[in-house]
Order: C-alpha cells, then structure tokens, then sequence
C-alpha cells in the first residue's frame, strides 16, 4: 500500500487527504504540530470574540479521521530526507513516506524590530497565537492598551478583536492611507473612516522603531520611527504579512525561493515530492495572481488538484478568475477580476467609482479604455454573486454590458436596498452613456436555456 504522508493539517493538506481518500485506498496519514484536529483558521477571531467555542470551528467531527482511515499524527516535522524519503519529528521519530506533500502554511513576518521577541509581542496566525492572546490580552485591566503593527486584513481583524473586549489599539500603517497597495484610493479612504469611527487610533505614514521591554522582560512601549513618540502599551501585535514556514527544510535539496518551489502540478524538483498551500510558490506567476498566495481557497483548491495526480490522474493547477472576500470590522468585501490600486494600475485600465453619500457602500469596476473589456469589481457592503461575475469574465463582456445586467450579480436577500439605479446613474453621468439598467431575471442569472 503506498504511503502518503501531509506536513500540515490546514485547509491545503486536509483538502488533499479528503481527496486523495475519495479517489483510492492509499495510507494517509497527516502530521502537525498546532492541533490535534483540523479547524478554520479564519474563524479563529470569532473564538476569541465569544461568538464560537474553538470546537465549533472544527469542520469535523473528532471520529471522522479514523472513519475514513486518516491517520493523525502531532509533532514537528524538523528534517526532511528525500534521498531516503524518510522524516524526522521533533528530531527523533523517523516516519517513511512514498509520496510527500508539503503543506506547512506560513508565519507571521518579523523585520528584525529590536523587541520583536518579548513576552507580550504576537502574530496572530496559529492556534498557540490565539492562545496567547489570552495571556497578552484577556480584558482592558491586563492590557492597558494595545499597538498593532502592519495595515493588512490580519491587522485589522486582531484590531476588531481587542475593541471587542474594550480594549484600547493603536494601529500603526506604514502606507499614507490603509491598504493602499491593495486597494484603490476612494475604499482605502472609506476603510480609513470606518476604521476611526470604530474608536481605533490609526496612524497612517507611521513606523515601527522598537519595541520597549520593562523590568521583566515584557512589553512596555512602542518608539514610533519618524517621531520618537513613545505609547505606553501592554501587548503588540506584529500583522505585517505573513511568509512562508519552511525553515526546516533548508537542508533537504528541496528548491526553494520565498516558498517551495512548484510547477503547475504543484510538484517540487524532487521526485514524489509536492507542496501546496501558503508555503508553494510557482516559479512563474499565474496571470496577474503572486507566485505564493496565501489564501484559504487556492488552498483548498491546490489540495483537490494534488490529489488527483497522486492518484494516477495528473492534471495542472488552474485556480480560475481571481476573486476574494473579507470583513473590514462590519463591512464586508468582495473582489472578482482584478482591481488594481492606483500604485498597480496597467496602462489600458480605467476605473468606474461610486459610493453612498451616507451609507459605508461603495464599488470600483474595472475596465479597459481600449475596448471597453470589464476587468473585475469590488464591493464594499453589497454581496456579489461569484458565479455571475465569473461567468461574464470568462465570456470577457464588456463593461457596458455589465452594467446595465448589474441587478442580476446581486446576492443581497430580498428587503435589503438595492442602489443599482444610483450605481448606473452615475455611470452614465461619468461616461456620457445612456444605459438603461435590465430587470432582474432568473434564467440569465443561473444561465437556464
């Protein structure tokens, strides 16, 4: 029986053992260190804010495992030997494996501050993290106040999260408005107002000096860069990004850049050696997409692509369209296609802008000047329907087309306002058009006949 053994239990090495179980009666047996089962990293706020015990975010239940024949093993891997395809775990067990697949994740990045490493300084990526936020900040008695350093969707949940227990944050963003290499300037200025409106310090242009230590060996301040200001504070949490957790495979001949170096089979340049997840990095990007993607579904799906060629059906990864969503505190985001900032624009992009005089709404389309070719949109508190905007980018219609079949890609339920009629208005005003707006139809939308 060929044995395959999964380094990481996340989304990518989970989704890879289903699969793999589905399709053949191989061993499979999945090591990790963080937990003992599976769960969803991303509603690991949602623990620490008192909405969900941390069994609710576990996707299965503790015998599904043994059921389908997965075994479970915890530990860290901390040596990798292909020549004699074997592994070493917390440097004594030895497993042997046929296949391998690398599906580590990442780590939360640190850029050598002075501090970094003192008690009451975190990322919050892992289960141990979450854990430790608990030490550093139980409740606004512990932790006076809080500094958050680094302006991503990890900085601003971790935010979201202390402010739910009262605790007071200062956000520390490098970039002069939050996400701005992400987004375009009229939502980044929108998140910028959410963001204060929700109590949190934010201090765009601003750097991280040093983190202070007390007496103790604990956190006690922060020295911003530019100034020299000192905050008081009891806990810092380091959210600028996240990089790939390969360390211990330095030594093994496995090739690696940031991450482990896959082609589009997601195979390394070793034989019967794979990685997927936030950890593979593909040595030519896909389309517009980054080398490394550190995203929960290109996760899920590099695990079910995976499986099938270790199953005897060899096929390449094609993840499709771009398209995200996150939470910005109680907005929620959506992407489909590619919206690029202003920093990241290619030459023949345009960009159609509206936003809610009142209201915390607003969306961004993407098109082409040249031939009018809509490109991808973001949404700020009205829900997309994915299937819609996928369909019509794969069809490459053009931006005109788009709006005037807008209605259709709405997935608000039934007595939520609608402001299409507003969206196309200014459409028309801003582009010298007249399109008239079609009514909703059910066949176009699940494109029935």
């Amino acid at each position: 029986m060929e044995n395959i053994v999964i380094i990481g239990n996340g989304i990518a090495g989970v989704s890879a053992a289903r699969h793999i179980r589905k399709l053949s009666d191989k061993r499979i047996i999945i090591i990790s260190g963080e937990t003992d089962y599976f769960f969803s990293r991303t509603a690991l706020m949602y623990v620490y804010m008192g909405h969900m015990k941390f069994d609710h975010i576990q996707p299965y239940e503790n015998w599904f495992w043994e059921k389908n024949r997965i075994e479970l093993v915890r530990g860290y891997v901390t040596k990798v030997n292909p020549d004699e395809k074997q592994l070493l775990i917390d440097g004594s067990r030895a497993i042997t494996y046929d296949k391998l697949i690398i599906a580590t994740g990442s780590k939360p990045n640190k850029f050598g501050w002075p501090g970094q490493d003192l008690h009451g300084a975190q990322g919050l990526y892992s289960k141990q993290d979450l854990d430790l936020l608990e030490v550093n900040a139980p409740n606004k008695e512990v932790c006076k106040r809080a500094v958050i350093v680094g302006g991503g969707l990890i900085g601003i949940e971790l935010a979201e999260m202390l402010r739910s227990r009262d605790i007071p944050v200062t956000f520390l963003v490098r970039e002069d408005s939050f996400w701005n290499g992400v987004l375009p300037s009229g939502e980044s200025k929108l998140i910028n107002e959410h963001i204060l409106e929700h109590h949190i310090d934010l201090r765009l242009g601003t750097n991280l000096k040093e983190i202070v230590a007390d007496e103790n060996g604990k956190v006690k301040s922060v020295i911003i860069a530019e100034t020299g200001e000192e905050l008081a504070c009891d806990m810092v949490g380091l959210t600028a990004g996240v990089t790939p957790n390969i360390d211990f495979l330095k030594d093994s001949g496995i090739e690696l850049g940031r991450g482990v170096k896959v082609n589009r089979f997601l195979e390394t340049n070793i034989k019967d050696v794979y990685a997927i997840g936030d950890c593979a990095e593909q040595h030519e990007a896909i389309g517009n997409r980054r080398p490394i993607e550190a995203v929960w579904y290109t996760g899920r799906m590099m695990g079910e692509t995976v499986a099938q060629t270790i199953c005897g059906n060899q096929i390449e990864y094609k993840p499709g369209h771009w398209f995200n969503s996150a939470k910005f505190l109680d907005i929620e985001y959506q992407t489909y296609g590619w919206v690029f900032s202003e920093r990241g624009m290619k030459e023949y992009e345009e960009h159609f802008h509206w936003r809610h005089a009142q209201e915390k709404v607003c969306i961004t389309i993407a098109f082409n000047k040249e031939n009018n070719q809509f490109l991808g949109i973001n949404t700020f508190g009205i829900r997309m329907r994915h299937e819609v905007f996928d369909r019509w980018l794969t069809q490459e219609k053009d931006v005109d087309y788009v709006m005037e079949h807008l209605i259709d890609a709405n997935f608000d339920p039934e007595f939520y306002k609608n402001y299409e009629t507003e969206v196309v208005s200014k459409y028309n005003t801003d582009f010298g058009k007249s399109i008239k707006m079609k009514k909703k139809s059910l066949k176009r939308i699940f494109a029935i006949g």
